[in-house]
């Protein structure tokens, strides 16, 4: 029998495990100008894979980790994944080349997406059920705040050390998680579930030669045979991949579930959702510490109010929906997350901070508004053993999202970046960061233009996104579903989570194959 405290040991290492491969999604934006003037001297497109590298492999490798704990066993596989995670930090902190940096971080994204998937089940396993919905809760909690924690943290690790400190120290953290687990999490019973390793391979390479295009466009020309071929592939893995789940007996995401138009709202809204908020997140740190001259952790600690906005917007999502019913909520709250980065777009370096403030936390109070309502459409969309696939769709909805936005935010910003910065600066090798060009002029006017060539960027990124959003709400608007189509005691709560209880299928720890 249990001890009392292990249900308490047990949340508190999910939570820490959960907090560390999260937080390490937006850490490593307020690393960028540091990372860009180190002797590493990366490229902007460098820049925006050290960033993505992490999160193009978390997305792709969720639903094949989820399969795969089901499979080898939950806790192994959790354990597994924090090793490979410290192990990808262990060699992003000393590396000696921007390749390296790269890999490593692509390294900690396998062992982030064995992790995730994991431990909202093992909590489910292992703690009782009176005080599952409390662990449940802390658990939802830190998914959320996790990202804000990572500005903070990583904004310290940075003002305090070096880029490299921001790899070194989540190292004994990762560690202490790694006992934590190893002596709360319960062994539960495995389940043969299919891999889909073909699938996996698809998906995943389709998906990274998107994001090569897309990064690569800006620097080699999107008319190179390089970026043409990269786009190429990308389409012909990605209809190959939907062609093989087609056909396959067990797929590892049915894409017959787009069919249904809640699914299609669900899917389409929080893609669209998370590419606003993590290219807004890719540029926060670069705005605040080039336009602003805060240090890391300032920057940071300014970046608060978004914390305020996610943890508000379920509260004011309800209000709202009992007004105006659920479709115009959960379209209202893309439209708020546009507004948001509109006002962003119109930031310069004297702008006063409480303007870029109020726009960062609009953007976040969209989010939180809009996440719920999108995520219960989808699964109340799908009969009940249909329920992992939902959840699978899900991760896999906000993950490429957040992949997309910093791919999309890098690619806009060097772009004009580039194309805005002042004549002595411009013409053949011409910088494609901030550090780089202000390594290259001495003169404050100069240096003064360079800022304002990243402030242009930064309007057309946010404009940009503004402008997906917008448009993916009228879609939302269009497929979300008008009627109630579930009972009141499915009503979801202000954590945006169920307060029934979730099939064994639709929780992270369950597979799209359901």
């Amino acid at each position: 029998m249990r001890s009392e405290g292990a249900p308490r040991l047990l949340t508190v290492a999910m939570c820490l495990c959960v907090t560390l491969v999260v937080g390490m999604v937006s850490a490593v934006n307020l690393a960028i100008p540091a990372l860009s003037a180190s002797g590493l001297r990366p490229s902007a497109a460098q820049v925006v894979w050290v960033v993505d590298g992490y999160v193009v492999v978390f997305a792709c490798l969720l639903i094949p980790a989820g399969a795969l704990a089901d499979r080898a066993g939950r806790k192994g596989t959790l354990l597994a994944g924090m090793g490979v995670f410290t192990a990808g930090c262990l060699l992003c902190a000393p590396a000696p080349h921007v390749g390296v940096l790269i890999a490593g971080r692509a390294i900690s994204g396998v062992g982030a997406a064995a992790v995730l998937p994991t431990t909202l089940a093992l909590l489910v396993d292992g703690v009782p059920a009176r005080r599952r919905p409390r662990a449940v809760a802390a658990w939802a909690a830190m998914t959320g705040l996790a990202a804000v924690l990572g500005n903070v943290g990583g904004g310290a690790a940075i003002q305090y050390g070096s880029w490299r400190s921001l790899f070194w120290y989540p190292v004994p953290l990762a560690v202490a998680a790694l006992a934590l687990a190893w002596a709360a999490a319960p062994v539960v019973p495995r389940h043969p579930r299919p891999l889909a390793p073909g699938s996996t391979a698809l998906l995943t390479g389709g998906f990274l030669a998107l994001l090569y295009a897309v990064v690569a466009g800006p620097q080699s020309g999107w008319t190179s045979l390089p970026v043409l071929v990269a786009g190429a592939s990308a389409v012909l893995l990605l209809v190959w991949w939907v062609r093989h789940e087609l056909r396959a007996a067990h797929p590892l995401l049915d894409p017959r579930l787009f069919l249904r138009p809640a699914v299609r709202a669900g899917a389409l809204g929080m893609t669209a959702l998370f590419t606003g908020m993590f290219g807004l997140m890719y540029g926060n740190g670069q705005y605040l510490q080039y336009a602003k001259g805060y240090g890391a952790l300032e920057a940071g600690v300014r970046l608060l109010p978004m914390a305020a906005g996610l943890l508000a917007g379920p509260r004011c999502g309800l209000l709202v929906e009992r007004l105006a019913g659920r479709r115009a909520t959960a379209a209202g709250g893309m439209l708020v997350l546009a507004s948001g980065l509109c006002v962003v777009s119109t930031v310069t370096a004297a702008t006063p901070y409480a303007v870029y403030g109020a726009g960062a936390a609009l953007t976040a109070l969209g989010c939180g508004i809009a996440t719920p309502l999108l995520s219960h459409a989808m699964l109340s969309a799908l009969p009940p053993e249909r329920a992992g696939a939902g959840s699978g769709l899900q991760s896999l909805a906000r993950e490429v999202g957040s992949a997309l936005g910093i791919a999309l935010a890098g690619t806009v910003v060097t772009a004009v970046f580039t194309g805005h910065l002042p004549a002595v600066l411009r013409g053949p090798g011409a910088p494609g960061t901030v550090a780089e060009a202000r390594s290259r002029s001495t003169d404050p006017q100069v240096r003064e233009a360079v800022v304002r060539a990243f402030t242009d960027g930064l309007h057309a990124a946010t404009l940009t996104l503004a402008a997906l959003v917008v448009c993916t709400a009228v879609a939302v608007a269009v497929w979300f579903p008008s009627g109630r189509e579930e009972s009141p005691g499915e009503r979801p709560d202000a954590r945006g989570t169920e307060r029934r209880t979730a099939p064994a299928s639709a929780r992270p720890g369950g597979t799209a194959r359901d």
